[in-house]
């Protein structure tokens, strides 16, 4: 194992500028990047102005610096969120910009900072950047993750081996996940997202009223709103820019009714939320909401997420992932939702994204709710699928259709 040459390097970035937010002439991009990672975001930067951007604003953060507040300041700095902040965020979205988060913190960075402290810090910066959601989750501008390895993160996924080769075996992972390695990767993007089209234009076109999942521990019944769409892949700005916001993706993703949701559900893999893990636990819902839950670690942790608002008791996403995804294939766990959500199905407390639903990027708080669409602070996705699981598709005469069996498609989704 050795560190990635430059020529990859530069690869991985002209594909986040070109494929991830498609930046276009003359736009402002905005990056949030960890310090670990300022060789690989100068290239970034490159890419970025030789696509013709404006300006790029580059924000830095440090995992050893954010433990250190955690650690020091009092309760009320946690609440309080500067407002330059969140003016730079208003920025980038009146400025029509595209904005390119780059991920790679500690999975265990917070496990020993007290839960409440997290929680009080991420509500407040939910509350502030309110309006950047809505841009975001709206596509009205155009947005990617992507994500490099830092030393303690690859340590957490390779604990057999030193920071300097589990970094190394790490891009090399992460390089083959998101097609890197491919001779031309925006080309293998351009088919990937045009397989997963294929996937939700047949889901589209099946309209199904209910999705029932069965698994060991799991057995949930989820209903999906009228006017339902699936999404997945690429996505389109409000300016019409085609875009991938999350690199890598596997998945086709629409959103249940927010008063449609009963039964029991598992968790596969462990949940990386706030600096902190969340593991082999189980949530209950009746008319869509959670009334039991247990875990085995990081219990605590998960009573602070569902504590945050009502919406974040309720379900905003589902996503069906098969077994055979090239992330599943690695064997690996992440400790990392951006990979780890994409080995598997999953469903997402918080909120839903507004254009999973017809029109509802154009529907005011009050219709978005009468259509059944939930509302939050928080949008935390958790993985739900394996080998073991079952989907069945209801539809709205009450005829039952295979969707997946044994972790994977029972649908034919390759062929229109």
């Amino acid at each position: 194992m050795s560190t990635p040459t430059t020529a990859l390097l530069k690869k991985y970035a002209e594909l986040a500028i070109k494929t991830g937010v498609n930046l276009q002439k003359g736009q402002p991009l905005m990056i949030n990047a960890p310090i670990e990672g300022v060789h690989f975001t100068r290239y970034v930067v490159e890419a970025a102005y030789e696509a013709g951007a404006s300006d790029v604003q580059v924000n830095w953060s440090d995992d050893a610096l954010a433990l250190m507040k955690y650690q020091n300041v009092p309760e009320e700095t946690l609440k309080n969120v500067p407002e330059w902040r969140v003016k730079l965020y208003d920025w980038i979205c009146e400025q029509n910009g595209a904005v390119l988060s780059i991920a790679g913190s500690n999975p265990d960075l917070l496990k020993d900072v007290d839960p409440a402290r997290v929680a009080l810090a991420s509500k407040a910066s939910g509350e502030a950047l309110q309006n950047f959601r809505k841009y975001t989750m709206n596509d009205k501008i155009t947005w990617s993750i992507i994500a490099i390895p830092t030393g303690d993160w690859a340590q957490k996924i390779f604990p057999d081996l030193s920071k300097d080769e589990a970094v190394a075996q790490l891009w090399e992972t992460i390089f083959k996940i998101v097609r890197v390695d491919k001779e031309d990767p925006i080309k293998a993007w351009e088919e990937h997202n045009a397989t997963l089209e294929i996937a939700r234009e047949i889901l589209n076109k099946r309209a199904f009223h209910k999705l029932i999942f069965k698994a060991p521990g799991t057995n949930l019944e989820i209903e999906l709103p009228k006017g339902h769409l699936w999404k997945g892949g690429s996505a389109e700005s409000e300016k019409g820019t085609i875009f991938n916001p999350n690199m890598p993706t596997e998945e086709v993703f629409t959103m249940p009714h927010k008063y449609g949701v009963n039964g029991t559900v598992s968790s596969t893999k462990p949940l990386n939320y706030g600096g902190s893990l969340i593991d082999e636990f189980t949530l209950t819902f009746k008319d869509g909401k959670v009334v039991d839950y247990k875990a085995k670690q990081g219990e605590e942790v998960l009573q602070h997420l569902l504590e945050t608002d009502e919406g974040s008791k309720r379900i905003g996403e589902v996503a069906l992932v098969p077994d055979e995804s090239p992330v599943s294939q690695s064997g690996l766990i992440f400790y990392n939702t951006l990979f780890d959500e994409n080995a598997s199905c999953h469903i997402a407390l918080g909120k839903a994204y507004p254009t999973n639903i017809e029109g509802g990027s154009d529907m005011n708080e009050e219709e978005l709710d009468q259509h059944g669409v939930n509302d939050s602070l928080n949008h935390v996705d958790f993985m739900i699928g394996s080998k073991e699981l079952d989907i069945d598709g209801v539809t709205s005469d009450g005829q039952t259709e295979a969707v997946f069996r044994n972790g994977t498609w029972a649908i034919d989704v390759t062929t229109k």
